[in-house]
């Protein structure tokens, strides 16, 4: 009896303990990783600042390797490295793999054909272990280095950049994009490469935020899209294309979804300045679009956009949709959401038209676009001069309807717009707004015109989002 006693705790203590068992996170990559030129790397660089910021439940490994490549031909490939074994040894359930940076000099450039082939043997392996490991791949942060012969954000984007973001399609792998997060960040790189301590607590933030959101991994909107589906890449990301009574949308899936499964709708110009919506993807939502081009937001483009609203709702997304749009995008979104007011989460617009009659009609201060003149004349079935001068269906004629809906408003505005008058759109919107007691916030862009559109780091853009939606 005492036997059996005895071997029931030991049995029980075991599962305790494999209950308690840390999770363990590998942080592999270069020097960034390791922590160079920061003063005390051991206590600041961005793996020990992630181990402080997750706590007990983790234990986060170092195995950055200065001026490792990721290229196994490269001028010192990290799967030569002792650091390398010892990450496979580890047996980690979580591996962030930060290679690329020096894979960009000109000396590996040669080489670079081979970068997805000898990555894919490092994910392979990792795969291959025991604890079946988590693996996320991090996109280099930017270089400000202006020797073109050594590391180069030119190749880093132009092709460290998509070859990751391919692979993180083929293989199905999470991606996050640091190198956004570092476009305006130069101050915090004292030799152009190398983050400070406040800089790898940025990397170490963005890695902690990943860990500790809760995630529905069983939610598939594939399921639930009951059309003809064409699959292909959107920055690392799954994109279904389909039709829907002959207008073309796409649903860009996130690795896993967050919780409530929440989604941004982009009205317009799909793919332009996408970094708002791959960190909204990284964190779990997703992004669709429906082709509306050139109804300018009458009544067919929002029969459109309510039936493929209704897709979406019974594919299980979330009753209320993050409404995105830049230039004449914003018309779409409000006049839809005027209409649909308790179907909007928020509204995120840029340098956005919200009177048809400054743009494209060249009212006020903006331009006249003559080409456009013709095609809102026939969207809104005007003939006369009379009809014209009466119409009344812009977003600036729509505050009433849409400050019923709530939600908050921000708008990004180039001070300098010479397409879209500010004085004529997002100012005086602005003022009706808040005269009804409307949610707006103007995030102006000092001497900035119409394009780009968004942020270098969209951060901004992203916090005000995830305020609004609190996942």
């Amino acid at each position: 009896m005492k036997r059996t006693v005895f071997i029931l705790l030991i049995v029980l203590c075991s599962s305790i303990a494999q209950a308690v068992a840390p999770i363990k996170v590998a942080c592999i990559g270069n020097s960034i990783t390791y922590g160079a030129r920061i003063v005390d790397r051991e206590h600041d660089s961005y793996p020990a600042q992630l181990q402080r910021m997750l706590g007990d439940n983790y234990v986060v490994s170092n195995f950055g390797v200065n001026s490792s490549t990721l290229l196994h031909k490269g001028n010192k490939p990290y799967i030569n490295q002792p650091q390398y074994q010892q990450a496979l040894q580890s047996n980690p359930d979580v591996v962030f793999i930060k290679l690329g940076t020096n894979d960009s000099k000109l000396v590996n450039r040669v080489y670079l054909d081979e970068y997805e082939h000898d990555y894919k043997e490092m994910i392979a392996a990792f795969e291959a272990l025991p604890s079946h490991p988590r693996i996320v791949l991090l996109l280099p942060i930017k270089s400000f280095h202006p020797d073109s012969n050594s590391i180069s954000d030119k190749v880093i984007v132009g092709q460290i950049i998509p070859h990751i973001q391919h692979l993180a399609y083929t293989e199905h792998l999470e991606v996050i994009d640091l190198h956004s997060l570092f476009a305006d960040k130069e101050s915090l790189l004292a030799d152009k490469i190398h983050p400070n301590a406040e800089g790898a607590g940025i990397i170490a933030k963005r890695l902690a935020d990943l860990l500790q959101q809760k995630r529905d991994v069983r939610f598939d909107i594939d399921k639930g899209i009951k059309y003809s589906v064409k699959q292909s890449s959107f920055y690392g990301y799954v994109c279904n294309d389909f039709t829907l009574n002959n207008h073309d949308c796409k649903v860009v899936q996130p690795k896993w979804s967050a919780i409530g499964h929440p989604w941004v709708w982009r009205a317009r110009f799909w793919g332009h300045e996408p970094q708002a919506d791959i960190s909204l993807l990284e964190r779990g939502f997703h992004i669709v679009y429906c082709d509306v081009i050139e109804l300018f937001g009458n009544d067919e483009a929002i029969n459109a956009w309510n039936g493929f609203y209704k897709v979406l709702r019974s594919a299980g997304l979330n009753k209320k949709a993050v409404m995105e749009g830049m230039s004449r995008g914003g018309v779409y979104v409000y006049n839809w959401a005027a209409v649909n007011p308790d179907k909007v989460a928020c509204v995120y617009v840029d340098n956005a038209v919200l009177d048809l009659k400054s743009w494209p009609l060249g009212g006020g201060k903006s331009q006249k676009s003559v080409k456009d003149v013709e095609k809102f004349k026939a969207d809104y079935h005007i003939t006369t001069d009379e009809q014209l001068n009466n119409f009344h269906g812009s977003p600036i004629d729509k505050i009433g309807q849409i400050v019923k809906g709530k939600y908050p408003m921000l708008h990004l505005l180039a001070d300098n717009d010479e397409a879209v008058a500010p004085a004529d759109n997002t100012l005086l919107f602005e003022q009706k707004v808040k005269a009804l007691g409307g949610n707006i916030t103007v995030l102006h862009k000092p001497g900035a015109k119409h394009h780009p559109h968004s942020l270098p780091n969209p951060m901004p853009i992203v916090d005000f989002i995830l305020k609004t939606v609190q996942l």
